[in-house]
């Protein structure tokens, strides 16, 4: 049996398993996991492993909230495109690196045992740095809605600082390889959450640059997210430059929120 194939192809009670979710899912409950973290360190860190195997151990040392698992997140972003592992996973849609979307989820779904093992603090800078990156790597429609509020509330200058980049590039006209005003209104749809007049202004920007039909229909997020005056006149707005579809999610969306939205 490999290396690997011990820290992540074997559950829990020593059964082989060709389901590696399963592995690290059950981590999140079992605290036998904690036994395999140096192996996962190590692995990750192996210069001479499989890339594949590599990323792998990063995902499940940071959705088990591991420093060593946030601090790879953290290098990663850093640099993007010499992550070790970039471009092992290809977006089917955009043909593009799919590895950060990935690690998103699996610093998203560390939130309980983060706050077990107080390294909540490492969990936003690991969002932080997916975050600063969001102009220009590609996060398949997970970042946004996988920011929690409190992290939002602790990368909102980030999120403001990326949302203008992401704009400013739309405005110029410069190519990209990916639907980057869609994952722009994503991340200001997250802001709802915590400040609805925010978002609106944020998610303007870029429909100001980009409103296509997907971006608009991903702002409607905003309408639902928050009670906020400034939300319902953006609903408003979405509608009068929008399709009879966009004009239905508003709709829909309003017709939510009044029956139990989240206000701002």
């Amino acid at each position: 049996m490999s290396r690997f194939e011990e820290l992540l192809g074997t559950d829990f009670d020593g059964r082989p398993t060709t389901d590696l979710d399963d592995v690290v899912y059950e981590g999140l409950d079992d605290s036998r996991h904690r036994e395999r973290v140096p192996g996962l360190v190590a692995l990750m860190n192996d210069e001479s492993a499989a890339e594949r195997e590599r990323f792998l151990a990063c995902v499940a040392l940071t959705t088990w909230a591991e420093p060593a698992g946030y601090d790879a997140v953290v290098r990663a972003a850093a640099d993007p495109k010499r992550a070790p592992w970039y471009d092992i996973l290809i977006d089917r849609k955009f043909s593009v690196d799919n590895t950060f979307a990935q690690l998103s989820l699996a610093v998203s779904d560390s939130d309980v045992l983060a706050e077990e093992k107080g390294t909540l603090d490492q969990r936003v800078e690991a969002f932080r740095s997916l975050v600063r990156i969001a102009d220009s790597e590609y996060f398949d429609e997970k970042l946004g809605d996988l920011l929690d509020a409190r992290s939002v509330a602790a990368v909102l200058p980030d999120i403001r600082a990326v949302v203008g980049r992401g704009v400013a590039a739309l405005a110029a006209r410069e190519p990209s390889s990916f639907d980057l005003a869609t994952q722009l209104v994503d991340l200001a749809a997250a802001v709802a959450t915590v400040d609805g007049p925010t978002a609106v202004g944020l998610a303007t920007d870029v429909l100001g640059s980009a409103a296509s039909q997907r971006a608009l229909i991903h702002a409607v997020a905003i309408v639902h997210r928050s009670r906020s005056p400034e939300c319902r006149r953006f609903g408003e707005y979405l509608s009068t430059i929008g399709d009879d579809e966009v004009r239905a999610q508003v709709a829909a969306a309003q017709a939510r929120r009044e029956d139990g939205g989240r206000p701002s």
